[in-house]
């Protein structure tokens, strides 16, 4: 069998390679049953605006999210930063950067954090707040690789460390991101597909988890203040499939429309299809728009829309992108994005 004949059957085989590790995976839905829902948060504001169907997408660094197979095609260095103030006034930030390493592909690494910001601290006793405040904060810090197999196809990995803190009390733990993009042509339909956050379970631990314990309230004369702890149970990332296309169409030379059409399967909710449009103008304005999560039972997002602007300056490239979208009862969120390349 010919060097060419082996690369070709590459992308079937990385396929059947991530729907065995899909069928292992999503044996049933656990609807909120797991940890580090902040990783589900897409940092682009470009494919945010184009309703997060950005798994064949790998023309920004931030692409890596949804796929590290687009960490393969980024060229030069470069970095990204986006920034959401997200539901309920919690902020969210993300940075990302890629940079070569030469013939052994392209380096990723990644920063994203999440903070609720100051909470007074309530309980029974006292409703309207001890005079204490706590705070809820999440971080996860990626490290990704990715290489052209050859010219139509590239694979990509990055390993996350993922840490959530609520109070004196936090978890942590190590989750796995997969992908590959198969490019039909060198200017037509792309084929990108992903698994996200596979790692371990993780539990809380921490001293907001001691407790006195007192084992025979009925009883007097016995010791009821013995020093307890709270076990809690371990719970699982949310696994998340990722599978779709992306294909360009050129209405003339500086005007093309990239369509965009993902299928997800998660592992604490239902299957759900996402499709988005970017009309790029003159090389520079870019317009979108975008719907998510289609057929998700219970949802509460819809609608995205957005903008951005993208120029190149001698040896610089910057762009600046705009997303907002809707969430429902939960009113919209509204994401950030700049970015340098050089």
């Amino acid at each position: 069998m010919n060097t060419n004949k082996k690369l070709n059957r590459l992308p079937l085989m990385c396929a059947a390679l991530l729907l065995v590790a899909f069928r292992f995976s999503f044996a049933q839905s656990k609807t909120g049953t797991t940890v580090a829902q902040f990783l589900l948060i897409e940092p682009s504001a470009r494919l945010a605006a184009m309703g997060n169907a950005g798994v064949a997408m790998y023309d920004e660094i931030a692409a890596a999210y949804f796929n590290p197979g687009a960490i393969a095609h980024q060229s030069g260095y470069g970095v990204q930063f986006a920034h959401s103030q997200w539901l309920a006034d919690i902020s969210y930030n993300y940075a990302a950067a890629a940079l070569q390493a030469g013939e052994l592909g392209n380096i990723f690494l990644s920063v994203t954090s999440l903070s609720s910001g100051e909470i007074d601290v309530r309980t029974v006793e006292h409703p309207l707040g001890t005079g204490e405040r706590y705070t809820v904060s999440n971080l996860a810090l990626g490290l990704g690789f990715g290489k052209q197999i050859s010219d139509r196809f590239s694979v990509g990995v990055q390993l996350n460390y993922v840490q959530e803190t609520i109070w004196h009390s936090s978890l942590s733990t190590f989750a796995l991101n997969v992908g590959t993009v198969y490019r039909l042509s060198e200017n037509g339909l792309r084929l990108g597909a992903s698994i996200s956050n596979f790692g371990l379970p993780a539990k809380y631990d921490g001293r907001d988890l001691r407790i006195i314990f007192d084992r025979d309230p009925s009883k007097y004369g016995d010791n009821s203040s013995i020093p307890g702890e709270v076990f809690t149970d371990n719970y699982p990332l949310p696994v998340l499939f990722r599978v779709g296309l992306t294909y360009p169409v050129r209405l003339s030379e500086n005007n093309v429309v990239h369509v965009a059409m993902n299928a997800f399967h998660p592992s604490d909710n239902t299957e759900s299809m996402s499709v988005g449009a970017e009309w790029l103008l003159l090389k520079t304005l870019a317009l979108r728009g975008g719907y998510q999560n289609l057929f998700l039972e219970d949802s509460e997002v819809g609608v995205t829309l957005g903008a951005g602007l993208q120029f190149d300056l001698e040896d610089y490239g910057f762009c600046f992108d705009y997303a907002w979208a809707d969430h429902g009862r939960l009113e919209n969120t509204q994401r950030f994005t700049l970015g340098f390349k050089f």
